[in-house]
């Protein structure tokens, strides 16, 4: 039986770190494009199947030398959002893999914006076409009576990310996370280790799925330690002119804040910094997302980092496996993190 080619095996055939490999085959940032070429070539050669990414390489490298037929078209899949997804949304990235994943099977992606108009009046974008699209993606779609509208169009769908489930109801569809919460709970050990006991959390938890299961991820880790939580230092909010007035409402700050994802974090740091407080001497913070915005800051953010690439092509499977199996159960799914340790938690 042939022995599974590893990230171990391809570092050390090119005399790298597994780190480094690990980068390329992840698409993250910090890594030159010719390194990250080199990297995957040399995936390609070894035949390491376990991420798309480099069997898309691959069809790509035949396609072009003549070799692979072009796939037949098999009709869109449809994106559906509220907001304008910038570089900086981990999504950014996962759906620059996802579309050319799709493209290698047979199907375009067309993105339709969801406006606060559709939102109220419960209306499809004018720009989708219902007989043209085999599957719908949503990302950023957290009003749960329009998504309940989406799920019953009859047209396989996935969300990444969903409304909360605070109250336990859940969508009646496919569903793709980021883990949450392994890495949450990881950091908050960490912290009561160092004998950090008073840890706070700031962003709005009835935002969406993701912003709860981080929040409750922090609480269950505080409640397991036998650490009590200190209400006053939980702030639901996300706007920054909220942070600052509850941040300087504060008497004494708390060792740590866990943040409910880097930009809540950035403005977290911008307001201590407006407040006369240094980060991380006076209190240490945590984002989530690893944004770009993460590796640039005064000081360098901590944060958990997401693998966009593989959850877009956890994305692809689900999706095609809903078009070719329409009665399967609803599966929920959510992908690694690892967290990242920078200057505002040391």
């Amino acid at each position: 039986m042939k022995k599974k080619v590893t990230i171990q095996d391809i570092a050390d055939a090119l005399g790298v770190s597994r780190n480094t490999v690990s980068k390329a085959i992840n698409n993250s940032d910090g890594l030159a494009e010719a390194t990250r070429d080199k990297i995957l070539q040399k995936a390609v050669e070894m035949g390491y199947k376990q991420f798309s990414y480099v069997n898309a390489l691959a069809a790509v490298s035949e396609t072009a030398a003549g070799t692979a037929p072009q796939p037949s078209y098999l009709g869109e899949i449809a994106l559906f959002t509220t907001v304008f997804l910038t570089q900086s949304h981990f999504a950014s990235l996962m759906l620059d893999k996802f579309q050319r994943e799709i493209s290698q099977l047979g199907y375009t992606m067309n993105t339709h914006r969801v406006s606060e108009a559709n939102l109220r009046e419960k209306t499809l974008p004018m720009t989708f076409r219902p007989e043209q699209v085999k599957a719908i993606l949503c990302i950023e779609m957290f009003d749960r009576p329009y998504d309940e509208m989406l799920c019953d169009l009859g047209i396989p769908i996935l969300f990444v990310d969903t409304p909360s489930k605070r109250d336990g109801l859940s969508l009646n569809a496919d569903q793709l996370f980021m883990d949450n919460t392994t890495e949450i709970t990881r950091f908050v050990n960490s912290m009561i280790s160092q004998g950090l006991t008073k840890i706070g959390f700031i962003g709005n938890y009835d935002h969406c799925q993701s912003f709860f299961e981080r929040y409750t991820a922090f609480r269950c880790a505080m409640l397991m330690a036998g650490v009590p939580v200190e209400e006053k230092y939980c702030f639901s909010c996300n706007d920054i002119d909220t942070i600052a007035k509850e941040l300087d409402a504060l008497k004494e700050l708390p060792d740590v804040f866990i943040c409910a994802n880097d930009f809540v974090a950035r403005d977290v740091l911008r307001a201590l910094f407006f407040i006369g407080k240094s980060v991380p001497e006076d209190v240490r913070i945590l984002g989530f997302d690893d944004a770009p915005e993460s590796r640039v800051s005064r000081p360098t953010m901590s944060t958990v980092h997401i693998h966009t690439q593989i959850m877009a092509f956890t994305a692809v499977q689900l999706l095609m496996t809903r078009i070719k199996e329409p009665s399967l159960d609803y599966r929920i799914v959510h992908t690694q993190t690892d967290l990242v340790w920078r200057e505002t938690t040391i």
